[in-house]
């Protein structure tokens, strides 16, 4: 294996060799050339550092947040064996604050028992391991009104099922990278969008956006032009009439004596 770092003993044990190629090589066709002035590596400035760090975030983003779904039981630990709407159900029943009363009220077309309706709001679950226990955790996504999507995650742990992640987003896309859900969103910049990276961080026991960024996508679009609407021929003007000029009198006519 390639040490990604060279320690003391080998930076000189590799030294050796290249000063003998230099020496030894020396003007010789295809021996070492220099690659140029080497830039000077600038390191990050600290401005304005006297003013005093913040101790409070300005925004509450959700991140860390988990809850306990009493009221479930998952067989054998095995999550395929636990329904999504029953957990939703189950959190509603609890006071879901975060789940919107529309989307609540869907949650009876979601039949089990009984047959899935157009109007049910819930997606069909993923498994995955994405906290790294070796056991599947299920992934469940809501449609909510205004074209939002409400994405969660639950785990399965010392007997207990627990709410790992609760994302709400207008969301382009939901992509599964490894351990990571990948949330891509409408950014308000055309030509954007937002890609968020939630992963599984051990010591909060949570989902956290470890990533988060915009990225541009392409040229914003730009509607249409309309074409305007072809103008009705005008009439074509009449041609002025002439009247007929007057023979001149002083002209005399060449009959005249």
């Amino acid at each position: 294996m390639t040490p990604r770092r060279l320690g003391p003993l080998a930076a000189t044990a590799l030294a050796v060799p290249a000063a003998a190629l230099l020496l030894s090589g020396c003007g010789d066709a295809g021996g070492l050339e220099a690659a140029g002035a080497t830039p000077t590596a600038v390191g990050p400035r600290h401005l304005w550092p006297s003013l005093s760090p913040a101790s409070a975030p300005a925004d509450d983003y959700g991140a860390g947040e988990t809850e306990l779904v009493k009221g479930v039981t998952v067989p054998h630990g095995n999550l395929r064996e636990v329904s999504p709407v029953a957990v939703l159900r189950a959190q509603v029943a609890a006071g879901d604050p975060d789940l919107s009363k529309e989307s609540a009220q869907k949650l009876d077309a979601c039949g089990d028992p009984g047959p899935k309706k157009a109007d049910c709001p819930v997606q069909h679950g993923y498994y995955a391991d994405l906290t790294g226990d070796g056991k599947e955790d299920l992934v469940v996504a809501i449609r909510e009104p205004k074209s939002l999507l409400v994405v969660r995650v639950y785990m399965y742990a010392d007997e207990k099922l627990t709410q790992i992640m609760d994302d709400e987003d207008a969301v382009i896309s939901v992509q599964l990278a490894g351990r990571s859900i990948v949330v891509r969103a409408v950014a308000d910049l055309p030509g954007y969008e937002y890609r968020t990276s939630w992963s599984y961080d051990a010591h909060q026991r949570a989902m956290l956006p470890t990533r988060d960024e915009i990225v541009r996508t392409g040229p914003p679009k730009t509607p249409p032009a309309e074409t305007p609407a072809p103008e009705s021929p005008s009439p074509a003007p009449s041609a002025p009439s002439v009247a007929p000029s007057a023979s001149p009198s002083a002209v005399p006519s060449p009959s005249a004596s």
